[in-house]
């Protein structure tokens, strides 16, 4: 086995110990229940960003907006610049945990936390991508990254595609996996239907059977909810909006910014995405999983077509929608490959797939 891939399994249990005997110094187990699991895991995710060369940055854009990343310590300069951009759900940290390690050695990373998701928040009424984009490129514009990669997951892909349309020359190449980007109205009210449930309920969700809802939908080759009972399911996502309110200074917003994010919600459904959606002039990779449950694989071709000769679609065998936890390091190669100046024309086929279990 190559050393790297032994090296962040050990740091990441490392931190774990180190996460571990940090609460146990300071007695923080006199203090909560359930809460203190969520708060140890948090840390150790938290801690193991930290080896892998990692800080915590905090922007302020006016006094109205405020973006949190995660950052290179060092910014080399023979390394490109990568930016991961997370989707609808937990903040940075949590989705791209299986991925920092890998990714960290050949790019100099930029991991922010959009608008209304982990500590970033902001009073303006902006809840379009766009404002997610502009937002977004401005925290860059004073990190002083003038040319970067995008790399992004679901309603990531969203916030990406609009950072390459208004940022042309910042932006070199664009990576989304499993995005709903350039569906027509028709296509979304179809798998609302087939969901059967309101959007809303899975993606904030309240109550037990709407988590294991959305983790099902997620993934394709295991349930990790199976075996887990309700009421720790529950303690879990009271857990969640603890600490969310826990980190916000502002009592407005209560409840891991729901409103706003309902909001960010209200905006893609209404959009008439294939009626505006631009052109990109950004070579641009395509990934998606042959099981997505949530933006079904014809909406990789579709995308593609829209794109046209610049743009490549590659297919994950029996993966689902969340690919970047399934199958992280299939996910790591294809976004390294692409990045790293090799010829778009080196990627395989999209009429192949490939299984990389």
């Amino acid at each position: 086995m190559d050393s790297t891939k032994l090296l962040h399994p050990f740091v990441f249990y490392l931190s774990a110990a180190l996460a571990i005997f940090r609460y146990l110094q300071t007695g923080f187990f006199s203090l909560r229940r359930i809460p203190i699991l969520f708060t140890i895991v948090d840390t150790v995710i938290s801690l193991y960003f930290r080896l892998c060369g990692l800080s915590p940055f905090t922007i302020d854009l006016d006094d109205q907006t405020t973006m949190h990343f995660w950052t290179s310590n060092h910014r080399r300069f023979n390394k490109p610049n990568l930016v991961m951009i997370h989707g609808y759900g937990g903040d940075a940290r949590w989705q791209f945990v299986y991925q920092v390690g890998s990714l960290s050695q050949n790019f100099n990373l930029y991991v922010p936390d959009l608008l209304f998701f982990g500590q970033s928040s902001s009073k303006r009424s902006g809840r379009t991508d766009a404002f997610q984009a502009r937002c977004l490129a401005e925290c860059l514009k004073r990190f002083g990254v003038d040319r970067f990669s995008v790399y992004s997951i679901s309603y990531g892909g969203f916030v990406a595609y609009r950072m390459a349309e208004i940022c042309p020359e910042e932006v070199e190449k664009v990576v989304i996996v499993s995005s709903g980007v350039g569906s027509s109205d028709d296509q979304i009210e179809e798998q609302i239907k087939k969901i059967g449930r309101d959007p809303a309920e899975i993606l904030l969700p309240k109550h037990p059977q709407d988590l294991r809802l959305l983790v099902n939908l997620s993934v394709y080759k295991c349930k990790p909810l199976r075996w887990l009972p309700d009421f720790f399911l529950q303690e879990f996502i009271n857990a969640l909006m603890f600490f969310a309110m826990a980190r916000v200074a502002s009592q407005v917003m209560v409840n891991h910014q729901r409103k706003e994010k309902l909001e960010l919600l209200e905006h893609l459904l209404a959009k008439k995405a294939l009626i505006s959606l631009p052109i990109l002039t950004q070579e641009t990779l395509l990934v998606w999983g042959d099981q997505d449950n949530v933006f079904p694989v014809n909406l990789a071709y579709q995308l593609q077509r829209h794109l046209g000769p610049r743009s490549r679609v590659k297919i994950i065998k029996e993966m689902g929608h969340a690919a970047n936890i399934e199958s992280p390091d299939a996910v790591n190669d294809l976004i390294t490959s692409f990045v790293l100046g090799r010829s778009k024309w080196d990627i395989p086929s999209d009429s192949e797939k490939f299984n990389f279990s």
